[in-house]
Order: C-alpha cells, then structure tokens, then sequence
C-alpha cells in the first residue's frame, strides 16, 4: 500500500470512535482527490493537454515558487500535483449555531483540533447532516469550499475548478492554503483563517509587483477595502445579535428582534453598495434566508484579519510576522485573540 493511503488510514484510524461515519466520508474522499491527482510535470508533458490548462499550470507552478522563495511558505509537497474533480467544490463545510447564539458549534477531532465546521466531499450528505442540525434548532449554513489544507500530511493538489478563475485569486488560494502548513493553531480556526488570508492578501501584493502588473495592485486593494468594509458590518451585526441574545428577553421577543437585525444588515448593505457604485460581489451572500450561521462562518474567515494586518505591520517582515504570531501558540484562545486580533465585537467564547 503506497505510504500516502498509510498515512490516510491512521488518520481515519485514529478518528473512528469518535464520528466513524463521517471520517469515513472524509477517507474516502480524500482518497478519490488523491486517486484522481497526477504531477503536474506529467499533465504539462502530456501532448493532449489543452494549451490553456497548460498555460493556468505554469502559473501555479510560478505562484507555488514564489510562496516559498519570496513568502518564506512551507516547500512541501501540496500543488505538486493536478486534480480535475468534475465538480466546482470540492467540499461542502456546515456549520451550525443555537437559535440564541452567534457562536458557531464545534467538533474536535485528532490533528485538526476543535474546528467551527465539518466538512463533506458529497454535497448531499452536507445538506443532510444540516438539515439534521436544523431540526435539532440550530441555525445552519452549507457552503461549497472550492480548495482546502491537509496541513502538509497530505499532498493538496491544484484543482480544476480552479483554473478557470482570474490569476489573483488562483495565486492567493495557494499562498493562502500554503500559509496553513506554515503555521497552524490547534482549537483556533479564527486564527488559522485570518493568518492565512493576511498572508494571501501581503503574497498577492508582493507577487503582482514582481510580475511587472504593479498598476492592478489599485484594483486589489480596492477589493481588500471592500472586504474590509463588508467584514465589518458582518461583525457589527453578530456583536448586536450578541447583545441581543444575552438581554435575557424572551425567546419569542428575541426571534422578532433577530429577524430586524438580519433585515437591518441588507438595508445597511444596499447602503455599501451604493456607496461603492453599483459594486454587485456580495450580493449572493443575500440571496438566501440570512441566520446566525452565516455570520459565524464569516467570522472565522474575518474576525481577527484586522488586528493581524496591524501586527504585520508592526512587524516589518514576513518572517517576524510568523514569529510574533508563532510567539502566542502557548497562549489559550482568548488570550492570542486579545494580544494579536484586539477587542472584535461578538468573539466572546
């Protein structure tokens, strides 16, 4: 047996007696993504290999370069290799909060830690184990994650659906995910998320200036700030919806309560919108009945962005930025989030 299915039974091994079912869903996943995956010096020899896949491999193979010699990111074996899963997400992540609550629901498991989502290779297993979670009164939300980390115990392939996407995004979601082998949190997905996303967001500032594209870089930052505002209304909401459900009012009060403060937040984002001149990106995200869960899985891509850009600020460096980061692992939760994310509205744990 090749020492990478080894590898996949031990961990599947070790995480059996506590959700045997689901580590099996994710073995077997995880071994289709591994099956499926060939080196990409092979798919870029291979004469019947589209000129554009080709060409969109060049750049991950470039992109990967410069995450190690430019972003000091781990060399390790993740896109060294290709993978067309014939499907636009690889996994599906759900994730869950009581009615009464904006802090998300978690599940631990061996190497991972406790994570603020499960998630599942099949799509309808996803929406299933939500709707179970739903009628047991949660607020849940199920969404599709194009990429994904092993955290280096695993070699994560490029996939796909990943090639069709404009160059930044394809460049960011690879120092993005190779950040995630270069420092991970055990217990401590806000940070883990947030690390990753400031160093994707620094790599892809660095990379377009290395590439001669210096003048997109206006077109970036403009996303960034856009982000940044979007992020904070996010924030804003749940920190009110947090208020809310700890004044001790009633439960059919506080329902009433919950539904004019999701319907404050869309008023509030056509207000952004228009501020920034029709710009359309986030209009998905309202395009379903908005819940807790929602802002939750939001947050922990978001919540601790902020203080982490000003501490790689003060840092001067990437590398003394891994290590005031790195500094805080002794640190529990709360106390890495107040030294390096700051006082955010509704991360209480």
């Amino acid at each position: 047996m090749p020492s990478h299915h080894l590898r996949l039974a031990a961990i599947a091994s070790a995480t059996l007696a506590l959700n045997g079912c689901y580590v099996m869903q994710a073995a077997s996943g995880q071994a289709e993504v591994i099956r499926r995956s060939e080196p990409i010096a092979d798919v870029l020899a291979d004469p019947s290999t589209p000129a554009k896949t080709k060409a969109r491999l060049q750049l991950v193979e470039a992109a990967r370069a410069f995450a190690i010699d430019e972003l000091a990111l781990h060399d390790g074996k993740s896109y060294r290799k290709y993978a067309d899963m014939g499907r636009p997400y690889v996994v599906h992540n759900v994730v869950a909060t009581p009615e009464f609550s904006v802090e998300p629901r978690r599940w631990c498991f061996p190497i991972t830690g406790c994570i603020a989502y499960r998630g599942y290779f099949n799509e309808a297993s996803a929406r299933s184990y939500g709707l179970k979670l739903s009628l047991r009164g949660n607020d849940v939300s199920v969404d599709g994650v194009p990429a994904y980390s092993t955290l280096g115990h695993l070699p994560d392939p490029v996939f796909g659906s990943m090639l069709g996407w404009r160059d930044t995004r394809l460049v960011g979601t690879i120092f993005h995910e190779l950040a995630h082998e270069r420092l991970y949190f055990a217990d401590d997905s806000e940070m883990n998320e947030a690390f990753a996303s400031v160093v994707a967001d620094e790599g892809i500032r660095r990379w377009l200036l290395q590439q001669g594209r210096a003048g997109e870089n206006v077109a970036h930052e403009a996303a960034v700030a856009r982000q940044k505002e979007f992020a904070a209304l996010l924030r804003d909401t749940r920190g009110r919806l947090a208020q809310l459900y700890a004044s001790g009012a009633r439960p059919d009060s506080m329902r009433i309560e919950k539904q004019r403060e999701f319907g404050r937040l869309e008023f509030r984002y056509e207000q952004l919108r228009d501020r920034w001149g029709g710009y359309a990106g986030y209009d998905g995200w309202f395009a379903r009945t908005l819940n807790n869960a929602h802002l939750a899985a939001v947050a922990t891509y978001e919540d601790c962005v902020p203080g982490l850009r000003q501490t790689l600020q003060a840092a001067g460096s990437l590398p003394a930025f891994y290590a005031t980061v790195e500094s805080t692992r002794r640190l529990d939760v709360k106390a890495r989030h107040t030294q390096l994310c700051g006082a955010q509205p509704g991360m209480a744990r």
